[in-house]
């Protein structure tokens, strides 16, 4: 989840591939790639964690909730529970590391926010539930669909929820890769719909899918949660997955064997229309979002009910900050 924070391809082999969730056979033989970003993206997020921790130091700078946890650790204690539950630094050492915030994003010309956040965590627990996230949705898809196309997803996803956020959120900080996790959840929903001819099981898959990606965005609506971040990636990761992870027509593989009929097309019209219809509203929406972020707008005036999209106040929280 992303926290609101108040405080060329590897060697291929022939296979037939699978759908990073198991929609049935798959009517095409594709190559199956080496996954090896997707780890190492789990390796550079655990090693910024670790500098953040070490730049944050508790013992050396005493909080007023407290004693610092796991002590032993030295420098890379956590910050008090109550100050942090997560298990991590303090909301100011994540905000000198990138942490995204609108005014310093926005009116001290840091636009590189809108990255860095992606790459920092509010703490282990932050950590580890993204970082396992990331295991279980990318490595399947980058086997699939190779690094160049996974990662584009992942990125350009999580750059999508950190517009949606800033346009948003403005009086506290937010980071975390979940806008990008959200956004292979989304482009995975959006291969789905444009390769439908060429799998089995589909309606089945489409209602795990859409529980999963439910789930998350459920979820997004507690207090301390930067949903935006999510809501953005998710449409960003959608748009791009129609885009970038569209399959050949069925038999296309098959026709390029000489003694086969071929095929005229490689893609169906259909897939066709999505991709051009996806990629001209890709480019349209972060145009808008950038134009409105760096111009000072606030989403909030333009949408009076969209921050219940982030939280919904009970009797047991309130949604004022």
């Amino acid at each position: 989840m992303s926290i609101r924070v108040d405080f060329e391809p590897g060697t291929a082999k022939r296979n037939t591939a699978a759908p990073a969730f198991d929609y049935g056979h798959v009517a095409v033989a594709e190559s199956e790639w080496t996954s090896w970003v997707v780890p190492m993206i789990v390796v550079a997020n655990v090693a910024v964690f670790a500098v953040a921790m070490y730049v944050n130091n508790c013992p050396a700078n005493p909080s007023p909730y407290g004693s610092c946890v796991a002590s032993f650790l030295h420098r890379f204690s956590f910050q008090p529970l109550k100050q942090n539950p997560l298990l991590g630094p303090s909301s100011s050492t994540l905000q000198k590391l990138g942490a995204l915030e609108w005014n310093r994003a926005v009116h001290e010309h840091q636009s590189w926010r809108l990255v860095t956040c992606i790459w920092l965590h509010a703490g282990v627990v932050h950590l580890l539930a993204n970082m396992l996230s990331l295991v279980f949705i990318g490595i399947r898809l980058e086997q699939q669909f190779g690094f160049v196309r996974i990662c584009a997803i992942y990125l350009l996803s999580g750059f999508g929820g950190s517009i949606m956020s800033s346009l948003f959120i403005r009086n506290s900080i937010s980071v975390g890769a979940s806008g990008a996790l959200i956004g292979l959840l989304g482009a995975m929903l959006s291969e789905l719909f444009t390769n439908w001819t060429i799998y089995t099981n589909k309606v089945a898959a489409l209602l795990t899918l859409l529980f999963i990606i439910a789930i998350n965005l459920a979820l997004g609506m507690l207090p301390r949660v930067d949903n935006f971040a999510h809501i953005g990636g998710f449409l960003s990761g959608f748009l791009l997955g129609f885009v970038l992870l569209v399959r050949p027509r069925f038999g296309w593989y098959e026709s390029q064997i000489p003694c086969e009929r071929k095929l005229k097309s490689k893609y169906l019209a259909y897939q066709w229309i999505l991709w051009t219809i996806a990629l001209v509203l890709f480019v349209i929406g972060f145009v808008v979002g950038l134009t409105m972020l760096f111009r000072g707008e606030n989403a909030n005036e333009r949408c009076h009910w969209c921050h219940y999209l982030s939280c919904i106040p009970s009797s047991r929280w309130s949604c004022e900050n």
